[in-house]
């Protein structure tokens, strides 16, 4: 029997800009594909379970059961247990607040020169580890007028939220 691996799958654009789902229901479509051991995590997309599918295998699994229930497609990063430590750990900017720091998941590690001509008009730090962006706000993200163009191919969630589904995910493996 293939072995179960822990995953974090992140929806992006969900309960913002009138897009609405509620967490049972996201559940329930994850336990419809097979993942064990279901649970979400706040109500802005966040659900973790167990496979036995390689990451793309669930992505196209959480993509394709969302598309048939909301009757459009809603972009999802997955991510392992092992995964979502190794992002904590890399975290560049230790000691800051876990709400001031935004971690951007993306489908693949972006180009090498991502952050070119990027202006941080409020002293935003970026910086690019792997497939994840982190973006320190000093002054926090509510007034921020940061724009980077790799923000339209991921999904965002602060560091506290990180680090609860690292923690949930680990607690599955």
């Amino acid at each position: 029997m293939p072995a179960r691996t822990a995953y974090a799958a992140l929806l992006r654009g969900i309960n913002v800009g009138g897009v609405k789902l509620l967490m049972t229901d996201l559940a329930r479509l994850c336990a419809s594909e097979g993942f064990d051991c279901v649970k979400t995590y706040i109500a802005s997309g966040n659900v973790v379970f167990t496979s036995t599918k390689k990451e793309a295998a669930v992505r196209a699994a959480v993509e394709a059961a969302l598309a048939a229930h909301m009757k459009r497609a809603i972009p999802v990063l997955v991510r392992s247990a092992d995964e979502l430590e190794a992002t904590v750990a890399a975290n560049p900017f230790p000691g800051i607040a876990g709400n001031r720091l935004l971690v951007f998941f993306l489908p693949d590690a972006p180009p090498k020169n991502a952050l070119a001509g990027v202006v941080s008009p409020d002293g935003e730090e970026l910086a690019v580890r792997g497939r994840e962006l982190f973006v320190h706000y000093p002054n926090g993200m509510g007034r921020s007028k940061l724009k980077v163009p790799l923000w339209n191919v991921g999904t965002s969630r602060n560091l506290n939220t990180v680090v609860k589904l690292a923690a949930m995910t680990r607690a599955l493996a």
